[in-house]
């Protein structure tokens, strides 16, 4: 007889494009007080708060399991939806970001980089370190994933 494998619960979100959205706020990175900026989100999976999944082997494993921590040594990973109302605003990655755009468009520009603009169907990466102005030209709908 086998050992029976566990079972792992998958985070699940059906029609990410629809689905409904809670109220974040104004978007703090917004840059023009004249262009209030509305956010919505859904949280899908977050890490646990304990440090358990942290198993460093070597030096290497835990400087790497401290990358994807907050100050407090806490995970900062993450999934989810994210809504944004069209407007200017500047980011400072603090964190790995992969975004899949559902719905709008927005141009991407890299302090010192050329713009780049990401509408449905687009997948962007957004390193730790990465800086410069997001222009959301419509309201922007994205799945995201931050570690």
């Amino acid at each position: 007889m086998t050992d029976a494998l566990p079972v792992i619960d998958t985070a699940f979100l059906a029609a990410a494009a629809v689905a409904d959205l809670e109220d974040w706020g104004p978007l703090e990175e917004a840059t023009s007080a004249d262009v209030p900026m509305a956010v919505r989100g859904l949280t899908i999976w977050s890490a646990p708060d304990d440090s358990d999944a942290s198993d460093a082997s070597d030096a290497s494993d835990a400087s790497d399991a401290s990358d994807a921590s907050d100050a407090s040594g806490a995970s900062s990973a993450e999934a989810g939806i994210w809504e944004c109302t069209a407007g200017p605003s500047y980011w400072v990655q603090e964190e790995n970001e992969v975004i899949y755009v559902l719905s709008g468009t927005l141009t991407v520009t890299p302090d010192g980089g050329k713009p780049t603009t990401l509408g449905p169907g687009d997948v962007a990466v957004f390193p730790r370190g990465w800086r410069g102005p997001w222009e959301l030209h419509e309201t922007v709908r994205k799945v995201y994933v931050l570690f």
